[in-house]
């Protein structure tokens, strides 16, 4: 995967999902990625499924009203979420939280490449920083 930021939309596999999104225009591609990762359980999760992921519960908080870090690789899902002007229900966002825990957790290949990476804790915080964006 192609990274050039701890932020949620800083890989390509989040940029390339956040131009599905926009060109399908469909919501259910939020939920569909947060139901990957849940689905694995214990399992080893991929680095994709998981970067992905960040990258809907990014859009979750954004759609919440909270934005975070606006820039080029966002522009395409600040729109969206623009256009949308739904905010999520509390069981997505639940569901966002349970999922981020996974994303987190053992076995996640995205957080042993992070690990690897030497900016662990800088992307560690910037999970952190996006768990309270969706939750408030």
């Amino acid at each position: 995967m192609g990274t050039w930021s701890v932020e949620p939309f800083g890989n390509d596999d989040a940029v390339d999902w956040a131009d599905e999104l926009d060109e399908l225009n469909d919501p259910n591609l939020i939920q569909e990625a947060i139901d990957a990762v849940l689905a694995v359980g214990d399992e080893y999760l991929e680095a994709p499924d998981a970067a992905v992921a960040v990258a809907a519960i990014d859009v979750l908080a954004r759609m919440c009203g909270n934005f975070g870090e606006r820039n080029a690789y966002t522009e395409t899902v600040d729109a969206w979420v623009e256009r949308l002007d739904v905010a999520p229900d509390r069981k997505t966002i639940d569901k966002a939280l349970r999922a981020l825990d996974r994303i987190l957790a053992e076995e996640s290949e995205l957080k042993e490449l992070w690990e690897e990476s030497g900016e662990f804790d800088q992307w560690k915080t910037s999970m952190q920083a996006l768990r309270k964006r969706v939750m408030r």
